[in-house]
């Protein structure tokens, strides 16, 4: 089976850290996110994997590379703008008629999961369903695509992202789906086109049989600030399911990947990434810093994210700040 990632969103909502990288590539325990997508994918013998980009594509694919490091092969699709995920998809159809496999796979490029993609594929070619999203039921149903299905499973309606208090469900669509190859039939070429708003309704008023597949697993999409620090914490404590770059547990509930330096002091769930420097006499609590970043001796960091190759020096406490290299492009 052949899979997509999408990875061509600009991840506003996660700024002024993607200034400098894609959402995709951002590090989570000192791997970008889309690895540890990668590593999942790995996991259950999907390897041939297409990867759509667009805003800082190039950061992406130097991140990614070929796929070797995760045990899988990558291509991309550079898009000259953005198309939406189905959008997206349809350009790459060649890539994805070009199987024995009826059935390919999409996921999303900034979502920190360990839920059971056996399952879902397993559930969607026994039922032969059309299309099969993950389904996971959240507690405000306004950020999502939401389902409603009967005793089998099959979708009976769908609400794409309702107003506060209008959803008619919580069972929401997590970005994971199954599709047959049939779909592209209901995707328009070089049309801005999308899997929820667009090409589920079309299905489901066609009379195509749509599939949840339940799931109560680890499921974040690492969006904003917020989840970004909360996906951190979530990996070192084990509530998520993930394959640790080489490093070492210290302290409290923290991680430091190899290469990295610590002479002064780290604790409460700090991530220091590869080739980073934490100098004598410096503490860093809670904080997350990214390859290469470098905190000078008597500077204290709490609550922080540091970006790739940057250097913090203060003589005053730093508390709750992104500090990153400002070069997002006009």
């Amino acid at each position: 089976m052949k899979a997509m990632v999408l990875g061509a969103g600009i991840g506003s909502r996660l700024d002024p850290l993607t200034r400098s990288l894609p959402k995709p590539a951002v590090p989570v325990v000192g791997k970008p996110v889309i690895g540890h997508i990668l590593d999942h994918l790995k996991h259950y013998g999907v390897t041939e994997i297409m990867i759509n980009v667009q805003y800082l594509g190039e950061k992406l694919m130097a991140t990614i590379g070929d796929g070797s490091a995760y045990g899988v092969h990558v291509t991309y699709s550079v898009e000259d703008e953005l198309w939406g995920d189905a959008g997206g998809v349809k350009r790459c159809e060649a890539f994805f008629r070009d199987s024995d496999d009826d059935t390919f796979m999409v996921v999303g490029g900034d979502d920190l999961s360990d839920m059971d993609f056996g399952a879902i594929i397993a559930e969607h070619k026994a039922k032969n369903a059309t299309a099969t999203i993950g389904a996971k039921r959240v507690e405000d149903p306004s950020q999502f695509g939401i389902a409603v299905t009967d005793d089998n499973g099959f979708i009976t309606r769908f609400q794409e992202k309702p107003a506060p208090g209008t959803a008619f469900s919580n069972l929401a669509n997590t970005g994971v789906y199954l599709f047959k190859q049939t779909v592209f039939d209901t995707i328009p070429a070089a049309t801005f086109y999308g899997f929820g708003k667009d090409v589920l309704p079309a299905l489901l008023a066609a009379g195509e049989p749509l599939l949840a597949v339940p799931t109560d697993a680890y499921w974040e999409d690492v969006g904003n600030l917020t989840i970004y620090r909360k996906a951190q914490r979530d990996c070192l404590d084990g509530k998520v399911k993930v394959v640790f770059p080489t490093g070492t547990r210290v302290g409290e509930n923290s991680f430091v990947c190899e290469g990295a330096q610590v002479e002064g002091t780290i604790s409460d769930y700090t991530v220091v990434g590869k080739n980073a420097i934490i100098e004598a006499g410096a503490v860093v609590k809670n904080s997350v810093l990214w390859d290469g970043a470098i905190v000078k001796a008597g500077t204290y960091l709490e609550n922080c994210v540091v970006g790739n190759n940057v250097t913090v020096a203060s003589t005053h406490g730093i508390f709750n700040a992104q500090i990153v290299e400002a070069n997002r492009p006009a």
